[in-house]
């Protein structure tokens, strides 16, 4: 009995700590503000700050849990899409708030073709997930 409720304090305590820096995470990057600015969709900002505390409690929750979903293999292709449309734009919102690219071009002496790292970085990233998961993902 003691040991389920150190358990629970312990888990608990161990996602807020989690919960806390990821929040923290996305609002000094301020990516809910920005994508509500560069999309032009102010109005949905509530809708884009539930979507995220919504995916965090569930991916959570479905993380905890050893849930198996069976889906059709469609429906993977919009799951997959929101997820890397997710983890692209939050590195396009740390690379833009650390000015990475600038300075990378800068100290690697392709200042005048940044396209070029651009498209290095776009095409190794589609490439290697492809990779990943062609090979490494049981089907």
């Amino acid at each position: 009995m003691i040991k389920d409720i150190l358990l629970i304090i312990i888990g608990f305590s161990g996602g807020l700590a989690v919960g806390s820096g990821f929040v923290a995470f996305l609002t000094v990057l301020g990516i809910i503000p920005r994508l509500t600015q560069l999309t032009k969709t102010h109005h949905f900002i509530r809708g884009y700050e539930w979507s995220v505390i919504l995916g965090a409690v569930i991916g959570t929750w479905g993380g905890l849990r050893n849930t198996h979903l069976i889906m059709p293999a469609l429906l993977l292709i919009p799951i997959g899409l929101a997820s890397g449309i997710f983890v692209g734009m939050l590195a396009a919102a740390l690379t833009e708030v650390l000015n990475v690219l600038p300075i990378l071009s800068k100290r690697i002496g392709i200042n005048e073709q940044i396209l070029v790292l651009l498209m290095a970085i776009v095409l190794g990233k589609v490439f290697g997930s492809l990779f990943h998961w062609s090979f490494f993902v049981d089907k």
